[in-house]
């Protein structure tokens, strides 16, 4: 992988990141609401899990491979 390569995917993390943390606020905020729509809260719950996921995947892209 080039360095542009790394950069772009850096940039994504961060931008995923960020996703990720705002989704983490909205799904707390609703877990402390009792009137909150369970439906909904799975969604954005399973979504922060795939964002989630996709920042592993990419983090793990930019470890360099280590010869055996």
């Amino acid at each position: 992988m080039n360095e542009r390569d790394a950069e772009l995917i850096r940039k994504k993390l961060c931008e995923l990141r960020i996703e990720h943390r705002d989704l983490d606020d909205v799904v707390t905020r609703l877990s402390e609401d009792m009137a909150v729509d369970q439906l909904q809260l799975r969604r954005f719950k399973k979504k922060r899990l795939q964002l989630k996921d996709l920042i592993s995947r990419l983090e793990s892209l930019l470890i360099p491979d280590i010869e055996a």
